[in-house]
């Protein structure tokens, strides 16, 4: 499987994977890049008329520092897509990169 890399900046809930995109998942990064503010990270699976499977939920992760995560997941059977929704912990935007191997 090929490395995928996302930037994601802002609150609103951001599709890393979608479904049916036939990606084994082994592992994912998370890299808080903001200078000053901790921020907050749900991950999660869904299907349309099945719903949403949390992954993590509430994660706080603190200014420069990277989370790995070790997963299995083979989206190209079942349907489900992967997103990441984050919460900033002050008053800026939340900004972490996301490296899925």
């Amino acid at each position: 499987m090929a490395t995928k890399y996302h930037n994601i900046s802002g609150e609103l809930t951001q599709e890393l994977l979608a479904a049916g995109d036939n990606i084994t998942v082994s592992s994912l990064s998370f890299c808080n890049l903001h200078a000053s503010t901790t921020c907050t990270i749900d991950l999660y699976i869904e299907k349309k008329l099945t719903g949403k499977f949390y992954i993590m939920k509430g994660i706080s992760l603190a200014v420069g520092t990277t989370l790995n995560y070790d997963l299995n997941i083979n989206n190209s059977t079942n349907g489900f897509g992967l997103y990441i929704k984050l919460t900033k912990g002050a008053s800026e935007t939340p900004l972490v990169d996301v490296i899925i191997s």
